[in-house]
């Protein structure tokens, strides 16, 4: 089966399940989407047990109907397989199936063993799959969903729709696909769920954003490293990250404030064999309260990499005064936005963001982080004060400027602000991407704009090579960015040309006749109008 069709089956599946939360009332409503992200990976966990017994089990190799099989063994015999498998495998027993409920689904009660069995693979799998809170709360897998089904006599019949659309849908062919496909796949399950939700993922990363972030961040690949995002959303910036880096030789550390964002980011990571990294999702306030610690405990962890597209504005004006106190005065040296009269939502949280990065960076980290255009130029307060430690610490690698619409929720013009504390720069390559990409509408109404696969190479080869292209990409010094108030913006170190016009002698000696007639014409005309004007003040009388 090739790429494209099992592509084509997942997202039929997807969509079945979509159909049946619509027929049964739940189609746009707030449990939609924990209803659809969950029994999609309820059948894939299932697929993925099923694919891990069969590799490590050379007599499941070619089995027909493996958890028939399965079923079979006596519970000493099963436990010795299921102690074989990979620890990153959930862990299934024969009743967790997804055809043993397929094969109870006439039972008095169906949506209530539904339920039960989804909650017990949770609770039997909580100590690798679950993700965390702040104050070390385990938050399981799964939860019952058939409760979401406002009728009660309906709820069986959805749960025995749900396992119809699953049961004969296979992942066996999807698990040899990389991260590129399940990037995909994942943009697709959640691309109705990703807008208005969490306090701190306020916009949905496209995948080409992750892209052009990793290839610049990560060129050669590394080893041993860790990778943080501070405002993670549903995880598509430190996954990408993760898949240049190699899945193997990376660490992720997350922390986000939504409940939703860190369910959508388990997925991600589950998806794409970052297991390894679930324990290191945090749900919480990461400005408030970051829980990555160092090894002593004494202080925040250091990373590697760090990436992020925070949200740029929200009110945070319940928390800005404990913000600004003494506790929090080394990690926001360069201060915290005031409480605005009017529209608090306004407040520039994305400056704190940008300062918790800078804090949480190792003495030879990098950073790639999603700024508003705005930024790059605002010449006084806290901007100001960001952009001339950076300069002054010399890790500014570079900045690209993105075309409008890049996100398709918010008409905010975005930069890429890349740090490097690696080494010292004495030079910036500052591009202008913001005509590139071709726009298009998404679900209808929101404008977007895309970006070909030659427009990412050329960015990221304009980058990565600091090549200098007319009106794009300028590769400028820091004594340049000094004496500019420290703009990072491209546009205004693009060279000044006057437009060169060619001619003869004769044109030439016409042109400036024309020229020299308008003026002469010009001066005439004011003459008569200053005798004109004279004539009438001279006849005026005036009184006393």
């Amino acid at each position: 089966m090739t790429t494209e069709q099992i592509m084509s089956k997942t997202k039929t599946m997807i969509d079945d399940l979509k159909t049946v939360c619509a027929n049964f009332g739940l189609g746009n409503a707030s449990s939609e989407y924990k209803i659809i992200t969950e029994v999609f990976l309820y059948k894939f966990l299932n697929d993925k047990f099923l694919h891990e017994v069969r590799e490590s089990e050379e007599r499941y190799k070619d089995s027909k109907n493996l958890e028939e099989d399965l079923s079979k063994l006596s519970e000493d015999d099963y436990e010795l397989l299921l102690a074989s498998l990979p620890p990153a495998t959930a862990q299934l027993k024969k009743e967790h199936f997804i055809s043993y409920l397929f094969n109870h689904k006439n039972i008095e009660k169906f949506d209530e063993l539904f339920d039960n069995t989804l909650v017990d693979i949770g609770n039997y799998n909580i100590d690798v799959f679950s993700v965390k809170t702040g104050s070390e709360d385990k938050i399981r897998l799964f939860d019952a969903l058939s409760v979401y089904v406002t009728e009660r006599n309906k709820r069986a019949d959805f749960c025995k729709t749900m396992i119809d659309k699953i049961v004969d849908f296979s992942f066996e062919d999807a698990f040899a696909q990389k991260y590129d496909f399940f990037a995909v796949i994942f943009e697709y399950l959640i691309k109705d769920y990703n807008k208005d939700f969490g306090k701190y993922a306020e916009y949905y990363t496209p995948h080409s954003i992750a892209s052009i972030i990793a290839k610049i961040m990560v060129p050669n690949g590394a080893k041993n490293v860790t990778a943080y995002d501070p405002a993670a959303g549903s995880g598509t910036l430190v996954l990408a990250l993760a898949h240049e880096i190699g899945e193997d030789n990376c660490t992720i550390y997350t922390q986000d404030i939504s409940q939703k964002s860190n369910e959508f980011l388990r997925l991600n990571l589950i998806l794409n064999n970052l297991v390894h990294s679930l324990s290191n999702v945090v749900h919480g306030n990461t400005l408030l309260q970051p829980e990555h610690l160092n090894k002593k405990k004494d202080g925040l962890m250091k990373f590697d990499f760090i990436v992020s597209n925070p949200p740029f504005n929200m009110d945070f004006s319940d928390d800005r005064d404990t913000l600004a106190g003494k506790n929090y005065k080394e990690r926001f040296w360069a201060g915290v936005p005031k409480i605005p009269k009017k529209k608090k939502d306004s407040m520039d949280i994305y400056l704190l963001f940008l300062q918790h990065i800078l804090f949480s960076m190792k003495d030879e980290g990098k950073a790639g982080v999603v700024v508003p255009t705005g930024f790059l130029t605002t010449s006084t307060g806290i901007h100001k004060k960001i952009r001339e430690y950076i300069i002054e610490h010399k890790m500014l690698r570079g900045v690209i400027s993105m075309p409008s619409n890049i996100f398709a929720n918010t008409g905010t013009n975005v930069s890429i602000l890349f740090l490097d504390s690696s080494k010292e720069y004495e030079k910036a390559i500052l591009i202008d991407a913001s005509n590139l990409g071709e726009k298009i509408k998404v679900d209808g109404k929101n404008q977007r704009t895309v970006l070909s696969d030659t427009e990412i190479t050329t960015i990221i080869d304009a980058f990565n090579n600091e090549k200098e292209m007319e009106d794009f990409s300028v590769y400028v010094s820091y004594d340049r960015i000094k004496g500019n108030k420290n703009s990072f913006s491209a546009s205004q170190y693009f060279a000044f040309k006057l437009p060169e016009v060619v001619m003869t002698e004769e044109e030439f000696g016409e042109k400036v006749n024309t020229i020299l007639d308008g003026i002469e014409a010009s001066l005439s005309t004011c003459t008569n109008l200053d005798k004109e004007l004279r004539d009438i003040m001279g006849g005026i009388k005036w009184g006393n």
